[in-house]
Order: C-alpha cells, then structure tokens, then sequence
C-alpha cells in the first residue's frame, strides 16, 4: 500500500491587489515626485509646472477669500478611498481638499486619510488628463466626496461634479475659461475663471 502526497490549498496567500498595494505603501518616490495607485496602478508624477501652481493659487485664493463658510484647503492630501468596482484599493491625491474649517480634520491626519468631512476635492490636469477625467473622478464619487471640481488646461474649461451616486457624480456644470462657475454650499459663491485666460 502506498502513501498519496495531497496538495493542500495554500491560505492567507496574499492577492494580487494586497501586493500591489503592499509595494505601493512602501515606494519611495524620487524626491520631488508623488505616486498615487489608482485602479490598480501605480502612477508616479514629477512636480507640477509654473501653470499648474497658477490654477492652483488662484483657486484656494477665491476658495479662501469667498466661501460662505471658513474652509482648510490642503495641498497634496493623501486620500485612502472606497475599495471595489472602479476603485480596488485605491490612494489618491487630489492637487487640492477643501474642508470647512471647524471640522479641523488635517491636524491629526495621517499620511492617507479617509475622506470623512471633506466638502470638495479639486485636481488641475496635467501630463495624464484622463486620470483626472475619467479614474479620480469614478473613485471620488464611490467616496462619497460631495463636490470635484476639475480645471481642465487642454478644454480650457472647469466642470464641477456634483451629487455623488455610486461610482458616478449625477450632475456635471462646466464653464469654459473667463465664464463664472456656481459653486453650491458650504461654498455658495460664483467662482471667477477670468484670471484663468492668459495668453
């Protein structure tokens, strides 16, 4: 009589995803660059440009200056967002996060937080537009993220998602360049695109 060997299944085998997103959180990036895993893959992006950083200031100027209620902007902001369809394990970092003020949610936040209390996210594109367009926008609308505000360089124009409904936001407003754009509360003001004209 003779002994047969088994194959046992192997359990606790890490996914694929859990790999991935296991050597995501241990990259080091190039100094100066950010990574981001967004539907499953790592994108690695250099510092922005002087054109860039103009949209940037000019929006948290009007953001800060104008909003009905006080907000933080935060620059940069690692976002751990919701898992599953559009967006396994995905951690993002808009250009800008918007929270009212009184919700203090950046002082003891991790390097990855949860979007909890954020009002709105805003992302200005650049190299890969369509990251912004179309992958960012499907994982902020899983999250919950009330408003995305989207300043597209090459359209020349700005659209604001709104009423996120799972993986979709179920109203869109776009402004081309130098046309003013409704923000809803908390923020309640017209935002100027004027500045946004140069030639």
């Amino acid at each position: 009589m003779s002994a047969v060997a088994h194959e046992q299944p192997i359990t606790n085998s890490p996914s694929q995803a859990d790999i991935l997103l296991e050597s995501f959180l241990s990259l080091h990036s190039p100094e100066g660059f950010r990574a981001e895993l967004i539907e499953g893959e790592i994108i690695v992006a250099p510092p922005p440009d002087g054109r860039h950083e103009y949209y940037f200031d000019l929006l948290i100027e009007e953001v800060k200056a104008k909003s009905a209620v006080r907000m933080q902007g935060s620059g940069n902001k690692g976002l751990r967002l919701a898992r599953g369809g559009l967006c396994p394990k995905n951690y993002v970092i808009p250009d800008l996060t918007f929270a009212p003020r009184e919700l203090d949610i950046f002082w003891d936040a991790p390097p990855w937080m949860d979007p909890d209390g954020v009002a709105m996210v805003a992302e200005i594109t650049s190299s890969k537009p369509d990251q912004d367009r179309i992958a960012k926008r499907h994982c902020y609308a899983k999250s919950g993220i009330p408003l995305y505000l989207l300043i597209d360089r090459e359209k020349s124009q700005v659209s604001l998602f709104s009423k996120p409904h799972r993986e979709e936001y179920t109203e869109v407003h776009l402004a081309a360049f130098g046309e003013p754009l409704a923000l809803p509360p908390p923020f309640d003001f017209e935002l100027d695109t004027k500045h946004f004209l140069r030639t």
